[in-house]
């Protein structure tokens, strides 16, 4: 039994208070537009994950949870940071070389196009 191919990391859910963890490939849901054909969360938590996002729809989601006001916190102190930072120099401009233009065709000399 090899245990490297054996298990398989489900990511989880901060917001709903899904704990990532190590479960058992077979755990996992096919999902065919993954790279791998495997979804990111074991079966159970994607479960409880679905069962969450529809009760939050339900209640309208007005009440905020803890990990909602967190995210707030940290979106506020980022867009402060941001604020307060000096602004980014702006990248010199690329230059280029003007485009070759084909070499002018003149009239030989005693030709029909000749005015000497």
């Amino acid at each position: 039994m090899n245990v490297s191919t054996d298990l398989r990391r489900c990511i989880g859910s901060a917001k709903f208070g899904i704990e990532a963890h190590e479960a058992r490939v077979s755990d996992f849901p096919t999902q065919p537009s993954q790279k791998d054909g495997l979804g990111r969360m074991c079966r159970p938590h994607w479960t409880e994950y679905t069962r969450a996002l529809r009760k939050a729809k339900a209640q309208g989601a007005t009440e905020p949870t803890v990990q909602s006001q967190a995210a707030a916190r940290v979106a506020t102190n980022r867009a402060a940071r941001v604020a307060a930072a000096k602004p980014a120099k702006k990248p010199e401009p690329i230059q280029t070389r003007p485009a070759r233009r084909p070499p002018a065709i003149e009239p030989e000399a005693g030709s029909q196009g000749d005015a000497g």
